[in-house]
């Protein structure tokens, strides 16, 4: 078990492969070698993941078990040990710290969606305020555009459709007729 830089705590299974390559320091430096290889490949995998946050663990696994073999490698060779391969196997992290990341990875992605919803929103309003620009300079675009929007609604839901007409339409019509 290893407490990483931002106190997580996780368990890792981590592999040394090594060789001895002098048989004779192996047994005049040290006791037992394969305990004494385990113990230090134990002591190296804790101190060098204690300095890594949890996210750096699991996405540098490969550089961090190279860091540990050339430790490994500069502490056993008076011993006459060649550290061929360190492979971290297996990075577990507790079931709850797994829901807190998933519940911070869903807020995440609802955190963005919410953003991109508020764009297009601002979106929309700056093209109506364009477009509303534009039919304010123009009263029979407008009133082209009531008529389309109208047509859109006959053609989409086939009901009887109660037209308004503005006003001022009536009064010019109005006097037209007056003054003909």
């Amino acid at each position: 078990q290893i407490l990483t830089k931002d106190a997580v705590t996780t368990q890792v299974d981590g592999v040394v492969y090594y060789r001895i390559h002098s048989a004779v320091s192996a047994v005049a430096n040290i006791t037992d070698v394969h305990s004494a290889t385990f113990l230090l490949a134990q002591t190296t995998l804790r101190n060098v993941l204690g300095t890594q946050s949890l996210a750096q663990l699991l996405a540098g696994r490969e550089e961090i078990a190279h860091s540990i073999q050339a430790i490994l490698d500069i502490a056993m060779e008076q011993w006459g040990i060649k550290v061929a391969r360190v492979e971290i196997k297996d990075v577990r992290i507790p079931v709850a710290m797994q829901r807190a990341m998933a519940d911070e990875a869903e807020a995440a992605r609802e955190a963005r969606a919410k953003v991109v919803a508020a764009e297009g929103e601002m979106n929309a309003s700056k093209a109506l305020q364009q477009a509303s620009m534009v039919l304010a300079e123009s009263p029979a675009g407008l009133q082209l555009r009531y008529l389309q929007t109208l047509t859109n609604l006959a053609a989409e839901n086939n009901s009887t459709i109660v037209f308004p007409l503005p006003i001022n339409m009536l009064e010019s019509l109005g006097q037209k007729n007056r003054g003909g």
